[in-house]
C-alpha cells in the first residue's frame, strides 16, 4: 500500500541545480524521501520515526 507522504521539503544541504532530496511526512508519522530529480515520480524510502532520528543522527556534522 502507498502512503500519502505531505509538507515535502527540501534538504537545506541539497545542490541549488535541482541534484537533491526532499522528506516528506505521511499521517502515521513515516518519514519519506525521495529524490527531486524525477519530479515527484522517484520511488520513496520510508523510514519510522526512530529510523529517521537514527539517521540524522549520524549524517549530522558533530556540532559540539
Amino acid at each position: 500500500m502507498t502512503k500519502d507522504f505531505q509538507s515535502w521539503r527540501k534538504s537545506r544541504h541539497s545542490n541549488p541545480d535541482g541534484h537533491c532530496v526532499e522528506a516528506g511526512r505521511a499521517t502515521d508519522g513515516t518519514i519519506g524521501v525521495r529524490d527531486t530529480k524525477l519530479h515527484g515520480t522517484s520511488p520513496i524510502l520510508e523510514f519510522t520515526q526512530d529510523e529517521w532520528r537514527a539517521l540524522l543522527g549520524k549524517i549530522r556534522p558533530d556540532t559540539r
